[in-house]
């Protein structure tokens, strides 16, 4: 079982193997459990649809928003050619 240091604001480095299984990437959350004396690490679980998960962990830390229906109608019209 790997060990790692706890760093000085608290950080600790999850090894590439273990991200690798669990499918962490940057950026994405996940979920810490104390269970006993135990640290436990896991990815949140997903209720309702991808869309709904997506709004509420990742839409609020978007730059910009953008207009999506304003989006596919552009794309509509370069596609059927009316711009």
């Amino acid at each position: 079982m790997p060990t790692r240091s706890v760093g000085p604001k608290g950080q600790v480095v999850i090894p590439k193997r273990m991200r690798e299984a669990l499918g962490l990437k940057p950026g994405v959350e996940i979920v810490l459990e104390l269970r006993d004396k135990e640290i436990v690490i896991k990815k949140p679980e997903v209720n309702g649809s991808y869309a709904e998960h997506y709004i509420t962990t990742s839409a609020p830390k978007l730059k910009k928003w953008v207009n999506i229906k304003e989006l596919i109608e552009e794309e509509v019209d370069e596609r059927v050619g009316l711009r």
